[in-house]
């Protein structure tokens, strides 16, 4: 009878010890949901704050080119068709998400660069009032915020992988110009700039369903 007892006592604990153990993985397994549908949607917040100013910085483009060319005098249709060696490609590079995200990266940083050499021209051939060159201070400004947003996006989801560093060193800038080399350069930088921010905001939004949903659909079965 004793012996009865004890068994029936034992069974009873390892039933008692297996539903704990299985409501403890049914917690573990939740709470990796929430965790994961957490991070997914910092992703998808970080990364639709990157985008929107993006395609702000993209609107501000088409308006600063505009502008550039009502102040460049005779002949500005015809600046930013001519062939310049010295501007960055504005086309976003690499196979995996984090190198295509570096690209956008490495290629803003390069910009600004461009920038402040344009700015520096304009400054020569414009008045101090002019509105141009208000334009390209807010333009440049906004490129240094688009950077850091992008390198704040790529930190979030790379921790680990620490961004390279731009091939070829440092930005190359082009030499001396006459007055007309200046406006054709500057024209074709603001055009390509233009073209690099269309790009990336094209790639930000298909980068979304590659980066930011296939962390929590990894950790959540299908029904």
């Amino acid at each position: 009878m004793n012996g009865h007892v004890k068994s029936m006592r034992f069974q009873q604990f390892m039933e008692l010890t297996t539903t704990l153990l299985s409501l403890l993985l049914v917690m573990a397994v939740d709470s990796t949901r929430t965790a994961a549908a957490s991070r997914n949607q910092q992703c998808g917040n970080s990364l639709q704050q990157t985008w929107k100013l993006t395609r702000l910085a993209l609107k501000e483009s088409v308006d600063l080119i505009r502008t550039y060319k009502a102040y460049q005098g005779e002949m500005s249709e015809r600046f930013c068709k001519v062939p310049v060696s010295d501007v960055p490609d504005p086309n976003i590079s690499g196979l995996e998400p984090s190198e295509r995200i570096a690209s956008i990266y490495t290629h803003l940083q390069a910009f600004l660069a461009h920038f402040k050499r344009v700015y520096e021209q304009q400054t020569d051939l414009q008045l101090p009032t002019s509105p141009l060159l208000t334009e390209l201070t807010i333009a440049r400004a906004r490129g240094r915020s688009l950077a850091a947003l992008v390198n704040s996006f790529y930190q979030r989801l790379f921790p680990n992988l620490p961004l390279p560093e731009p091939a070829g060193g440092a930005t190359a800038l082009p030499p001396p110009q006459n007055v007309f080399q200046q406006k054709v350069y500057g024209c074709v930088v603001l055009k390509t700039y233009k073209e690099l921010l269309s790009n990336a905001s094209r790639e930000l939004r298909m980068l979304k369903s590659k980066v930011c949903r296939r962390r929590i659909q990894i950790n959540t079965p299908i029904f």
